[in-house]
């Protein structure tokens, strides 16, 4: 099965499972009026840690450096503030862990090191050596 429909089948199931549970907990208003207080919260850290990332960005190119880290970092708190306006607990524990630069550095070094040892193993190139060959008028075809 393809992992994309996995989760969209699982990430509903897991969050209206958490939120039967939590709720009988705590009660239904204090659910809900949790559920909207991280949405709230989440949307305006959102904000902040991507304003920290264009100012970021904007020194590094002032640098002459390229802004990868930048870049991706923000399609991630993207990302992470979708994962807080969407309404559930374990996509708000995600959208958080995304959004906080500490454990977004976790995160990245653990895919860095997952995708650069893919790279260094794919031998998968040809050798070749290749010559100019000048535009002559009496070699046209």
């Amino acid at each position: 099965m393809n992992s994309i429909l996995i989760c969209i089948i699982l990430v509903p199931i897991i969050e209206i499972f958490l939120l039967i549970k939590i709720g009988a907990q705590i009660g239904a208003i204090t659910t809900i009026l949790l559920i909207f207080t991280t949405a709230i919260i989440g949307i305006y850290y959102a904000k902040y840690e991507g304003l920290n990332t264009l100012k970021s960005g904007f020194l590094q190119i002032s640098k002459n450096e390229a802004p990868t880290y930048e870049i991706i970092s923000g399609a991630v708190i993207a990302f992470a503030a979708l994962l807080l306006i969407i309404p559930g607990f374990a996509t708000d524990i995600l959208g958080f862990l995304l959004i906080f630069p500490i454990t977004r550095k976790m995160i990245f070094k653990i895919f860095g090191k997952k995708f650069n040892n893919k790279k260094r193993q794919n031998k998968d190139f040809i050798e070749g050596d290749y010559e100019d060959i000048e535009d002559n008028d009496d070699r046209k075809i």
